[in-house]
This record gives structure tokens, C-alpha cells and sequence, in this order.
């Protein structure tokens, strides 16, 4: 056989045991597995502080309110719900005998009034007439005993005066005791708010809370023109928080909700619910409220912002593993392992100080109990 021939049978021969690897090659090797690739980008990170158990709206003033007496309620003058101002009668009591009695002290000023005007007249005319007699007597018509007389009466007169004085000042301190008496029959809003619950009806009788029992508020009266929010922190937490820090507040009744807020408090104790769990409450007013969407007793939770660092490099939180290990997309779309050095983090990014570069694609989720480091990947499709 000629070289010639030879050498292309051997080339021949060569091409087919190379496609037949190759072909060998492409079927049984594996196949990429789709996984979810998150990118190293650039960023605003947080590191935060959210409660332990779920905080309440609260009112910056809510009152429970009974009257200062007991008695049978004759006029109630609100419903539920209902709007009212501050010094407006939520509720009447009855008192139609302190009312009479409150009368009857308005008719003894208006006596000692009179007399007092009366006793008061005569004691000035008395006065004139001892100067009249002290002048006659400097001119010799009359003794001298008609003008001590005559002072005599007019000492009396002033005396007398002033006693009517101390009388009507008397019925005045009795009519603001009986004034006194018929407003503890009466329950007046002390600010502006809303009724959030009446106990007792029209007819039914009240009574106020002795000290150590107690009794259901006749009116509970909130100002909801003021909501903060009180939330318990664990303690390990608490020395990082300070007032007028940013918060976030998110609501169960309002999902998907984000309300910013601001530190207003932090309770100079710490609450032991269980021995196991102490707590530390702090408070976050409502930065820019929305009243008509906001209920006093609506659960809560409050996310401190206790530090804050902008454009740094960062990523998903969730895709750094035990021991800050991360798999990163690496060549021939294979996952490579790398250990990260971060800095700031929350539950949603970490900064990145060492181990990745932006715009790298680290793995986000998939099936990991197939997949490895080395692992051929290919990123699945956008889900809209």
C-alpha cells in the first residue's frame, strides 16, 4: 500500500475515534442544572434592628374616664365613635338635689347682698351724722356725750358692714361648693378626641374606681391626632439604639406598607416577660401619618436604622452561607466557592469589603441538594 494511502487511513481512522469521543463526551456528560444568579452591584446597605415580639399603635394621650361620683346616668350626650372637644359633657349624672341646693346658696348671696347694701347705707350715714354732731359740739350747741354717742353708733354701723361683707363672701364659698358638688355628677372631655367605648346606659348606674378594685371606665376617650408605636427590643439590641434615630414601621393590617418613623423614647428599664426573654420597649412616632388609615391596637413592628453607608459594593444577604461562603459563577459556567470579608449587613444586603468584585453573579437559590462547587449552571429565565 502506498505511504500516501496509508497516512489518510490512519487520518480517517483518527477524525471517526475523535467524533465518536466526542459524541460520547456530549451525551454522557452532565447537564447544567437552572439556578438563580443574583449580580454584585453597588448600593445603600443598612445595618438595622427590628423587635422580638410584635409592637401596638398607641395614643400619645388616651384617657379612661369615670365620674368623681357615683349615681344613676340622666343624660348621655355621645355615642361611639362621636368626635368631641376639650370641657364638652360626655355624661350627666343625677343631681337634682345638689341642683336645689346650688339654688338655694344663689338666693342666700343675693340676701346677703341686700343686707350688705343695706347695713352698708346706714353705717355711712352714721358716719355724716357723728361729723354733723363733732361740729356742733366745736361750736358749743350740743354736749359732747351726743357726739361720743354718735360715733358710737357710727363704729357700730361699720362693724356691721363689715360683717354683712364676711356674709356675702360666705355665700359665695357655698355656692362654689355646690358648684363644686354638681361638677362631680358631671364627666367632662379633658382634650380633643374620639369615643372609643361607653360603659353604661341611660338609667343604669355608675360608680368610680375605688383604690384597688378595679371598675370599667364609664368613656374611654382617645386622641388619635398623636400615634406612636411601642415595640420590645432584646436587650443585646438596646445599647445600639439612640433617640431620633430613623425607623421603619410596617403594619399586619397594612401589608406591603412601609411607614417611616422615628425614635421618640427608650424605656430606662428592661422588661422580664420570661426569664429567658428580656425586652427593652421603645417608642417611634409616626414621622408623616396617615390618620385615616391608622388604628389605635394595630400590631406592629419597627425597624431601627442604626447605621447607614451608601455606594459601597453588596449582596443578597441570603446568597452568603456557613463561614461566609459564597459560589460564584466562574468559567466555563461552572460555580466557583469564595470566602467574603463584609462589612454592614440586614436581612436583605451585606457590603462586600473583600472576596467579590462587581458584577460578578454569585448563586442566589436553587436545588441544593444537587448542586456543588463546580457545578455547570445556567441561569433561569426572568420570572415577570
Amino acid at each position: 500500500m502506498p505511504r500516501s494511502q496509508l497516512l489518510l487511513r490512519i487520518a480517517g481512522i483518527t477524525l471517526v475515534v475523535a467524533a465518536a469521543g466526542f459524541i460520547i463526551w456530549h451525551l454522557t456528560r452532565s447537564k447544567p442544572r437552572e439556578v438563580e444568579l443574583a449580580a454584585v452591584s453597588r448600593g445603600i446597605v443598612e445595618a438595622t434592628v427590628v423587635n422580638t415580639r410584635a409592637g401596638t399603635i398607641k395614643a400619645c394621650r388616651r384617657a379612661k374616664l369615670s365620674p368623681q361620683a357615683g349615681g344613676q346616668i340622666v343624660n348621655l350626650k355621645i355615642r361611639e365613635g362621636d368626635r368631641v372637644k376639650a370641657g364638652q359633657v360626655l355624661l350627666e349624672l343625677w343631681n337634682a338635689d345638689l341642683q336645689a341646693q346650688h339654688d338655694l346658696s344663689r338666693q342666700q348671696l343675693a340676701t346677703a347682698e341686700s343686707r350688705q347694701r343695706e347695713t352698708c347705707i346706714l353705717a355711712g350715714n352714721a358716719q355724716r351724722e357723728s361729723i354733723r354732731t363733732q361740729q356742733l359740739v366745736t361750736r358749743g350747741f350740743v354736749s359732747s356725750q351726743r357726739a361720743d354717742d354718735a360715733e358710737a353708733t357710727a363704729s357700730a354701723q361699720r362693724a356691721a358692714c363689715a360683717a354683712t361683707a364676711a356674709e356675702v363672701k360666705r355665700a359665695r364659698a357655698q355656692i362654689a361648693v355646690s358648684q363644686a358638688n354638681l361638677d362631680r355628677t358631671r364627666l367632662i372631655a379633658p382634650f380633643d378626641g374620639v369615643v372609643a367605648q361607653i360603659t353604661g346606659e341611660l338609667g343604669e348606674y355608675v360608680t368610680p374606681s375605688p383604690p384597688g378594685i378595679p371598675t370599667p371606665p364609664a368613656v374611654d376617650l382617645i386622641d388619635d391626632s398623636c400615634l406612636y408605636v411601642s415595640a420590645p427590643m432584646d436587650e443585646v439590641d438596646t445599647p445600639k439604639i439612640r433617640v431620633g434615630q430613623t425607623a421603619r414601621i410596617t403594619l399586619d393590617a397594612l401589608p406591603g406598607r412601609v411607614f417611616d418613623g422615628k425614635i421618640r423614647r427608650i424605656a430606662p428599664y428592661v422588661t422580664e416577660v420570661e426569664k429567658q426573654a428580656r425586652t427593652v420597649d421603645v417608642e417611634a412616632e409616626f414621622t408623616n401619618p396617615e390618620q385615616a388609615a391608622l388604628l389605635v391596637g394595630y400590631s406592629a413592628d419597627v425597624e431601627v436604622i442604626t447605621d447607614h453607608r451608601e455606594n459601597v459594593l453588596r449582596v443578597p444577604t441570603q446568597v452568603i452561607r456557613q463561614n461566609n461562603k459564597v459560589w460564584v459563577l466562574g468559567q466555563d459556567d461552572r460555580l466557583e466557592e469564595r470566602t467574603l470579608k463584609t462589612g454592614l449587613a440586614n436581612w436583605v444586603y451585606s457590603e462586600v469589603l473583600e472576596g467579590l468584585s462587581e458584577g460578578d453573579q454569585v448563586f442566589l437559590s436553587g436545588n441544593d441538594g444537587e448542586i456543588t462547587a463546580g457545578t455547570r449552571v445556567i441561569p433561569k429565565p426572568h420570572q415577570p
